[in-house]
């Protein structure tokens, strides 16, 4: 936190029936509180296991398929393919196999209607891999699954999760903004740092109409209730039944190959560490950073909540930390090889998708990211945030690359080509952004 000026942090730990939590840091540069294992973060992104599990609980009471198409439930649904407006079930869109641009946000306002005024919207944007081809992070995705949750509960997405999950699990800390008890308790702000200066980041909101894709705000408590929910045989604490067993586990069978982020369950990543299974979100918002797993066969899981971009690095790191320290298991990366500064230039270019967009250039061995800021989050007029340093990209393999600085260090790219051996993308962050130019 001090290396980064990361200014607060929330981590909670359950192993063997035992729970530990703790805070630390401010909730606010502004307005400084301290923080604890009580204070409020938003989860982002984690908040989509929580819309698959709902669309579980519909698809064992026989309300949803998932490889139904879309339109059987939102019957007026529009993408700009119409063959894929046809064809895209729903288990393409809780395992990122959509294919359009995924990174699209805007406020529809707070009124009951912002969902299905989002799904509209989404109609406009471009198809870029084939439908059900290539795994790429898609948050519209979620944004229409969440629609779909409505339609069959009759039902505004929150009032559903709130009576379905939240309410029978006891997740008293958990909330979606427009609900104003939320501000009752004590939560934090997002932070940025832009020329080595940290400050708050605005807008605080992301929007109702992504509560199901990024909108939960809780606590770590709260999270490790919830994974002990996943963990367990489908019943909440107080012994109430609220998914079968089965459709929990169901939730964590391999899907599709997700890259250097391991396999896609239904919304879960699942990422191995042998002979460790681990099931696993991250979440990021407007200045702040999240991170989440458990190992059912350890009984154990991990919480992090953190009120800044640069938290995604303490993040990250802490899931290293978490095996080595209760297991004894090092994460084990791959080795960069050696490689003639020659064949590099087939990847030099310029790469983008939706909101995300960086050039690749070569230096040495090495590629070198430069991040283009573009703005669009969480509105489409947002305007562009601090660009993230250059960052090194050494290979490992043919067309599989590592990170080696931060806030990339680590993570796993691959070049993906066309039937024809033409390089077509880059997937790296999640999304495999096209080569434009």
């Amino acid at each position: 936190m001090k290396r980064l000026d990361v200014p607060g942090v929330a981590i909670g730990i359950w192993h063997k029936g035992k729970e530990y939590a703790a805070g630390f840091g401010i909730t606010s540069i502004e307005h400084p509180l301290p923080v604890t294992a009580d204070t409020l973060f938003q989860t982002g992104s984690i908040s989509k296991t929580f819309t698959g599990t709902l669309i579980m609980m519909l698809v064992e009471q026989g309300k949803v398929d998932l490889d139904a198409p879309v339109r059987k439930y939102i019957k007026d649904l529009k993408l700009r393919d119409e063959h894929v407006t046809k064809h895209v079930t729903v288990r393409h869109l809780l395992t990122h196999m959509g294919g359009w641009v995924g990174d699209y946000f805007n406020d529809f306002g707070n009124g009951n209607d912002a969902l299905d005024r989002m799904v509209k919207e989404i109609a406009k944007l471009p198809q870029v891999q084939p439908l059900g081809t290539i795994w790429s992070y898609n948050n519209t995705g979620f944004n229409i699954a969440s629609r779909v949750i409505e339609i069959v509960t009759k039902k505004p997405y929150e009032q559903a999760a709130q009576e379905m999950l939240f309410d029978p699990l006891g997740l008293k800390m958990s909330f979606f903004y427009p609900s104003d008890i939320l501000f009752t308790h004590r939560f934090v702000v997002g932070h940025q740092k832009v020329k080595d200066k940290v400050q708050v980041a605005r807008p605080w909101a992301i929007g109702r109409a992504g509560n199901g894709v990024g909108g939960v705000v809780s606590t770590v408590h709260d999270l490790l209730n919830y994974a002990r929910f996943h963990m367990g045989d489908g019943r909440s604490e107080s012994g109430k039944r609220v998914i079968s067993r089965k459709s929990l586990e169901a939730m964590r069978v391999p899907q599709v190959n997700a890259g250097g982020r391991g396999d896609m369950g239904i919304t879960w990543f699942i990422r191995y560490a042998d002979p460790l299974k681990v099931y696993a979100h991250g979440g990021a918002t407007n200045g702040q950073q999240a991170y989440f797993f458990f190992i059912p066969e350890k009984d154990f899981s991990l919480a992090i909540l953190t009120n800044s971009d640069d938290g995604g690095i303490i993040t990250a790191q802490t899931f290293g930390w978490a095996l080595e320290l209760y297991f004894g298991e090092k994460l084990k990366l791959p080795k960069p090889i050696n490689i003639n500064p020659n064949e590099l230039r087939e990847y030099i270019g310029r790469y983008r998708i939706g909101t995300e967009c960086f050039d690749l250039k070569a230096k040495g061995e090495y590629l070198i990211y430069h991040h283009i800021p573009l703005g669009g989050f969480p509105r489409p007029d947002s305007p562009p945030g601090p660009a993230m340093p250059p960052m090194r990209f050494a290979f490992y393999d043919e067309d599989n690359v590592i990170g080696l600085d931060e806030p990339y260090k680590d993570a796993l790219g691959d070049f993906i080509r066309d039937e024809n051996g033409k390089l077509q993308f880059f997937r790296v962050g999640g999304r495999a952004h096209q080569k434009i130019k």
